[in-house]
């Protein structure tokens, strides 16, 4: 029985992560979580009564981690814990570097530590974002050796802890893997990411706002596939090697929106007119990438994985879930955040 810790368990990757440990392994699961605004323990509603699963508040930049790895001895970090949204790194660039280079360091520091006191066959999995790499224009593709180019404090604190999880790799020997995602989407995702906050906008009757003319372009990967794909790199991926986790589903994000109110439309139609009628185009936030699109083929031809979820059958589901699971997402519109608009800068 594997012993993972999972950091950032709460979150929405982090939670369909755990999710699917408790529900497709045998592992015992630690979820390290600090809680911020992000965090809900509700996501983890369907696996909190196991005897595998356990949970700890704490902060990754807080020293007595280590005692945290001491006690539960784990034979694997999968390393989530981050500040995720870029238009909040656009008002509070100074969280982002400490809770995303900050503690990443942290993190491995105590675990190169605990790895060689324990004599374990060890490793430590970070799994980060293809923001990293930049923007792209109308061609081409993300492939692990494009050269990093971040664009925003977010993604520029994320390649940051890249450097640091492959330095320790290569200094200290720490045993590490790395993967790179594109935009996930699905159930239990909190509603400041453009998806559920297009549904439940839409919902309230609210006006659903565009940045500049909707045509920046992000590839869509369900949240369940990229699951499984972190779990395939823990398990089969090389130590010292990156993978790069993508959906090839490419979709502008006029696109999105437009495909989400069609999706209304059919499932919890209006009295009178279209969701459609609620789009508005607004000023676009500062330093907006153009467009975000990943090779996968290293993952698809080392590893064997494959994305079951296609972007129509993903969105319906997620739509889906949205509207038939209020008891989720309602207390967050009503007490954390309320759909307003975030990161003019």
């Amino acid at each position: 029985m594997k012993k993972i810790i999972v950091t950032g368990g709460a979150g929405f990757i982090g939670s369909a992560l755990i999710r699917f440990l408790i529900r497709e392994t045998d592992c015992e699961v630690l979820n390290l979580d600090k809680l911020t605004y992000a965090g809900n323990t509700e996501s983890l509603r369907e696996v909190a009564d196991s005897p595998r699963y356990q949970f700890c508040q704490m902060d990754i930049c807080d020293p007595q981690v280590a005692e945290v790895f001491d006690r539960f001895q784990p034979d694997t970090v999968m390393h989530l814990a981050a500040e995720s949204h870029v238009d909040r790194s656009i008002d509070s660039p100074l969280e982002f570097v400490r809770t995303n280079v900050l503690g990443t360091a942290n993190l491995l520091h105590i675990a190169t530590d605990y790895w060689k006191k324990s004599g374990k066959d060890f490793r430590f999995q970070h799994i980060s974002t293809d923001e990293v790499y930049g923007s792209l224009g109308p061609e081409g593709y993300f492939r692990e050796t494009t050269p990093y180019d971040p664009r925003s404090p977010y993604s520029a604190s994320k390649a940051s802890s890249d450097h640091m999880v492959r330095a320790w790799g290569h200094t200290y020997g720490l045993p590490v893997v790395l993967s790179n995602c594109s935009n996930n989407y699905g159930p239990y995702h909190f509603p400041e990411k453009l998806i559920p906050l297009v549904i439940l906008n839409a919902l309230d009757g609210k006006s659903l706002p565009i940045y500049g003319k909707g045509d920046n372009v992000r590839d869509w990967l369900f949240v369940d596939d990229h699951a499984k794909a972190l779990w395939l790199i823990n398990t089969r991926g090389v130590p010292g090697e990156t993978y790069n986790v993508g959906g090839h589903n490419e979709r502008t994000n006029l696109e999105v929106v437009q495909t989400i109110c069609r999706l209304l439309d059919k499932l919890r139609p209006k009295t009178e007119g279209s969701y459609l009628d609620q789009i508005t185009f607004v000023k676009d936030r500062p330093g907006h990438d153009m467009r975000y699109a990943i090779d996968a083929d290293k993952l698809r031809n080392d590893l064997g994985w494959q994305p079951e979820e296609n972007f129509a059958t993903g969105l319906e589901k997620t739509v889906r879930w949205y509207l038939e699971n209020d008891w989720w997402w309602r207390p967050i519109r009503e007490k954390k955040y309320a759909g307003e608009r975030l990161g003019k800068g």
